[in-house]
């Protein structure tokens, strides 16, 4: 994941598996951070790999994917073609150069490939998650620093396999280390008494599982000194999952809806069991802004200039049901948006909604009596 395959590595690996496992398909996957993963793939392929996967041109390189144009162009003509023509890829690239475009905000920063990946090994998602990260703790000066210290703190964990969640494990370590200005030394010295992050020790209580190489001592047995599990224990025996009660599903549901009211999915329900904070924060930010994927993605990643204007359909509007036939009414709603986004940590909106009614009677006002239930977000007029 961090892209530490290169061209030989990706000969070697794969033709000993083929030639261990002649029917077995090999599907191989790579990150392209230091450059090579363009090359890696065709080695892969040319190896006997059944799959290799690359991303779309505007979307790879760096601690993305290789390129599948370059990797298309570059096995055109030889026995491994694709079939692919660089004119039907070239659109799709230029469709997300665009979207892309649109991010530009959160983009990390880095402008090119890096071969120091093979010393610090930090996977390719977490380079850029990690570079963002350090910006916005203030630490964007210390970046060297931090890939130095994510080595190190790897190996204070045991040479863990970094992978989610992980590697986020050995981040926050590095980045701990770099912010108190500590070496591993001081870390193993310390350990009882540092107010380590808090994925650190869920790590030597074993919440995310024990490693293969098992846990690091004396390290191990200093962080967990003092610190206990809910149930009273040092730590996790075996995998923490196998003792835990089945998640009931009818329950949590309830819980939600009487919590936030109708309209609770089932995919809520399962955010709510994997990420209760993130979805608890979630609704409270509906509560506020409502349902802001009506705006466009500019719309809401870049802030508008003062007295800027935009006009959006949030929805059709249909009358509420009566008992009597009701004349027929088309209403239209015209929302001018009058928007100021501040980006930090959290998005923050102040929206100005104005509406424009437009009432279109297709028979006679004889229901002035009906009554009319403005659904949420629309303007009701009788």
């Amino acid at each position: 994941m961090a892209g530490l395959l290169t061209p030989r590595g990706a000969t070697i690996l794969v033709g000993a598996l083929r030639a261990e496992l002649p029917d077995m398909p090999i599907h191989m996957h790579t990150h392209d951070t230091a450059g090579v993963g363009v090359a890696a793939m065709i080695a892969a392929a040319e190896a006997g790999a059944d799959v290799v996967d690359v991303a779309i041109d505007g979307m790879s390189g760096m601690t993305s994917q290789p390129s599948m144009g370059a990797v298309v162009a570059s096995l055109k003509g030889t026995e491994l073609d694709t079939g692919l023509g660089l004119d039907s890829i070239e659109p799709l690239g230029t469709y997300w150069d665009d979207v892309r475009g649109l991010y530009l905000p959160f983009e990390s920063g880095q402008l090119a490939g890096t071969s120091d990946v093979y010393v610090h090994e930090i996977p390719g998602g977490q380079y850029t998650n990690l570079l963002f990260q350090s910006k916005q703790l203030g630490l964007s000066e210390k970046w060297a620093q931090i890939k130095k210290a994510y080595a190190q703190a790897n190996q204070l964990l045991g040479d863990i396999p970094k992978v989610t969640p992980s590697s986020k494990v050995v981040g926050d370590l590095a980045q701990f280390m770099v912010s108190q200005d500590l070496t591993p030394e001081e870390v193993i010295e310390g350990a009882s008494t540092l107010a380590l992050p808090q994925s650190v020790v869920e790590f030597f209580q074993g919440v995310i599982g024990v490693p293969p190489a098992g846990f690091p001592e004396p390290l191990t047995s200093r962080v967990r000194k003092g610190r206990a599990l809910p149930d009273g224990s040092s730590h996790y025996e075996g995998r923490p999952g196998a003792d835990m009660a089945d998640y009931d599903f009818d329950e949590a549901e309830e819980k939600l809806v009487a919590k936030y009211g109708q309209g609770i999915r089932p995919q809520d329900v399962l955010s709510h069991a994997m990420y209760p904070k993130v979805f608890a924060d979630w609704q409270t930010f509906m509560a506020v802004y409502g349902e802001v994927e009506v705006l466009p993605t500019n719309l809401f990643l870049k802030p508008m200039k003062e007295g800027d204007e935009v006009t959006l359909e949030l929805s059709k509007v249909t009358p509420a049901r009566t008992r009597t036939p009701t004349p027929t009414r088309t209403i239209t709603l015209t929302l001018i948006l009058t928007l100021t986004l501040t980006l930090t940590l959290t998005l923050t909106l102040t929206l100005t909604l104005t509406l424009t009614l437009t009432l279109t009677r297709a028979a006679s006002s004889s229901s002035s009596s009906s009554r009319c239930r403005p659904p949420r977000r629309t303007a009701c007029a009788r």
